[in-house]
């Protein structure tokens, strides 16, 4: 049994999903105190419980301290990571529209079936563009065109738009199998063009113009390429939001009420300029997202990035807790910085 402390480092939900995926696919069990001890509401919300249900299902594990506001899990797996057909909705859970990000559970049940015997489907319902998770569109143009990199044979099709607060979202995701991570570094990137998406469901269709028009007229003072394109989705539950990419890196900021549509444009646009200046490979939200497949990876793998966050540092103690790698940071907590990491090799 591996003892975990959920109040190490940012003490956030990181700790809770890596130590899910790792254990899945590598059937040692843990035992996790104190899970996210430093939020405001700690312990396993409704969608941590649905990332422990969904990666115990996958791995037919036995569970202790499963339950909402669960402070202590116990996680024992008790067979390698099984492929097939699933369907995990975390409204199951908390009894009511949920908008609970399923993209973060997502990325904890993706590592062990990609390992499968098999190809997998997998069927996520609940918040698909919700504050403190990416947003589908981080992952579908982001993270996945980085994962491939790793050689991953991964696709996601959002099938409909699930918002705060009422969820109700879905997302397919197809995970073929893989027998070994290959290495990839990251380099900097001279890239002119941004690419988005402004959306709406059951708003008027003006509002993505609007945000579209003010983000278009922002990049372009900063001497960039707007491909940003206005769409008014059809969905049963009010939402909108601005949706920034590039290669590498991603940008975003949802709308409210009372909020103006230049508002949410300014707060997204606003992100981009310190990436651009410091010059750096990835953004801070796909620097942590790149820690697992580098330290499974055969080989050395090496990025840059224009911030080292608390969320990338506990992540990176974390793996080498569960991992045979050796790890290098260069550069300070919240400056930009690099990270090297000789992966453990991990296959089947």
């Amino acid at each position: 049994m591996l003892y975990l402390d959920g109040s190490q480092g940012e003490g956030g939900g990181q700790v809770l999903r890596t130590s899910l995926s790792l254990s899945a696919l590598t059937g040692q069990p843990f035992c996790l105190e104190n899970i996210r001890a430093g939020r405001r509401k700690p312990g396993l919300r409704p969608q941590h419980l649905t990332a422990v249900r969904a990666t115990a299902a996958l791995c037919g594990a036995s569970l202790k301290g499963d339950r909402v506001n669960s402070m202590t899990l116990t996680f024992v797996p008790e067979t390698r990571p099984q492929p097939g057909s699933y369907i995990f909705d975390i409204a199951e859970l908390s009894r009511q529209r949920s908008a609970g990000s399923i993209t973060l559970i997502f990325q904890t049940i993706l590592w062990p079936l990609l390992f499968a015997a098999g190809p997998s489907t997998v069927i996520l319902r609940g918040g698909t563009h919700v504050p403190f998770s990416p947003p589908y569109p981080y992952l579908s143009e982001v993270a996945l065109p980085a994962y491939r990199q790793f050689g991953l044979n991964v696709s996601l099709k959002l099938d409909r738009y699930g918002w705060n607060p009422t969820g109700d979202g879905q997302i397919t995701a197809m995970i073929q199998p893989i027998s070994g991570v290959a290495a990839a570094s990251f380099a900097p990137l001279d890239h002119k063009e941004i690419h988005g998406l402004a959306v709406v469901t059951a708003l008027p269709a003006h509002i993505p113009q609007r945000m579209e028009r003010r983000a278009h007229n922002l990049l372009t003072s900063m001497g960039l390429i707007s491909r940003i394109k206005p769409v008014r989705e059809s969905g049963a539950h009010p939402g909108a939001g601005l949706f920034l990419w590039r290669p590498q890196a991603g940008f975003s900021a949802l709308g409210a009420k009372g909020v103006p549509a230049d508002h949410v444009a300014d707060e997204a646009v606003a992100q981009i300029r310190p990436f651009m200046d410091n010059q750096a490979a990835v953004d801070p939200h796909l620097a942590d997202q790149l820690l697992i497949p580098m330290a499974l990876a055969s080989g050395q793998s090496h990025f840059s990035t224009s911030q080292i966050t608390l969320h990338t540092l506990t992540n990176l103690t974390l793996l080498q807790q569960w991992l045979n790698v050796t790890t290098a940071v260069t550069g300070a907590l919240d400056q930009p910085g690099a990270i090297t990491i000789n992966g453990s090799g991990f296959n089947n």
